[in-house]
């Protein structure tokens, strides 16, 4: 309930984050509907359609855990601990608040998904895609109950687990001789390690098996669960490896004598390259995915293993993906507020933060564009080879 009465109160583009993420959490609960449908009049033929629901559910995840650390209503404020909202209560709230969304999405995703198999009556478009939705089988309560509660618990556990207080250690004083220790993220060799990972079960995996339910060209019996854990190891690896590559482009932007512009851009790099590194690092797992499925299947003559619903899945990914590092460059625009306020009071012009954003842009197009097309020819040439 004080979820709620915080939500009434909260900023326009508070709520439309949150209304994106239930409409994210709507067509991940209309995916496993299908996928349900789909098990109740093809029994034990429907675990790579599951497995392939995994993906949207966790970019939706991710996406839900971004906006409920942006939500100001739920961040420390003097005086909350008096009445009683310490940063427990205000991590409860947040898990809580993350819980509804997506609950009021899956919600709308079952009477969507009824009225279209015709269970639903009463409203245009009544049963429109019985026959996709194979509603000449009854759709058992219990299963779909259980499915459509696996994204609000997973999101608000995430959540939850993301926002939780965590105890500051003290960092010892360096004496005068000594030099405070770098901020530099490590994750550069963990992720070239799953990235490798990979891309070496990708190719293991292609080398067929008989039965595959999802056909692949140049390799017609690969098999997809093989493809799909090669591309979420991946995915993986470019997202652990995001903040160190995003900390380098700052280093980069710094070397050769640089202006005023440069510097701080690279100086903003590196500060925030924990924030949005990640995020960014999941930006081009999805990018290089579509690259290598455009080379797949663009020049393939055949029946594509393409339809409606694959096609909402990709939607889902995308969109959730690019949400989430735009809530993720919002939040590092708020956390250097202050710096920006000094920076104008001293005299600093606005075209300087103008062309210090231009020029972060265009350094983490030029490292993470060619990373991206080169991992997605080589995901791509294990399948086509």
């Amino acid at each position: 309930m004080l979820a709620l009465r915080l939500a009434r109160g909260t900023h326009p583009l508070v709520l439309l984050r949150r209304l994106l993420v239930a409409a994210a959490s709507a067509g991940v609960g209309f995916l496993l509907l299908c996928t349900l449908g789909h098990a109740v009049a093809h029994p034990g033929g429907s675990v790579p359609r599951l497995l392939w629901c995994a993906v949207p559910l966790a970019a939706t995840v991710h996406f839900a855990v971004a906006v409920a650390r942006t939500d100001p209503s739920t961040r420390p404020r003097p005086g909350l601990s008096a009445v009683g909202l310490g940063p427990g209560r205000l991590t409860a709230i947040a898990a809580a608040s993350t819980a509804v969304a997506c609950t009021l999405g899956s919600t709308v995703a079952l009477l969507v998904y009824l009225h279209l198999r015709g269970d639903i009556t009463g409203l245009p478009f009544d049963g429109a895609a019985a026959s996709l939705l194979t509603a000449d089988q009854p759709l058992p309560p219990a299963a779909a109950l259980t499915l459509l509660s696996v994204l609000p618990l997973t999101a608000s556990a995430a959540a939850g687990l993301a926002l939780r207080p965590r105890k500051e250690q003290p960092r010892p004083r360096p004496s005068g001789a000594e030099r405070p220790p770098a901020s530099v993220p490590a994750g550069l060799p963990w992720g070239i390690t799953l990235i490798t990972a990979g891309l070496a079960m990708e190719t293991f995996a292609s080398r067929g098996t008989p039965g595959s339910a999802i056909p692949m060209p140049g390799h017609p019996d690969s098999s997809p669960a093989g493809v799909l854990a090669g591309w979420v190891l991946t995915a993986l690896g470019l997202a652990v490896a995001g903040p160190a590559l995003t900390h380098l482009c700052g280093r980069l932007l710094q070397t050769a004598r640089p202006g005023a512009a440069r510097l701080l851009a690279g100086r903003v790099l590196m500060e925030e390259a924990r924030r949005i590194g990640r995020p960014l690092g999941v930006v081009c797992a999805v990018a290089s995915a579509t690259i290598a499925a455009a080379t797949l299947y663009g020049d393939e003559a055949g029946p594509h293993p393409f339809g409606p619903l694959t096609g909402l899945g990709a939607a889902l990914v995308t969109g959730c993906s690019v949400a989430t590092l735009l809530t993720a460059a919002l939040e590092s625009k708020h956390a250097r507020g202050e710096t920006t306020a000094a920076l104008l009071r001293l005299g600093a012009p606005a075209k300087l933060l103008r062309a210090s954003a231009a020029l972060r842009a265009a350094a983490l197009l030029a490292l993470f564009g060619p990373v991206t097309w080169g991992i997605a020819e080589l995901a791509a040439l294990p399948l086509t080879g």
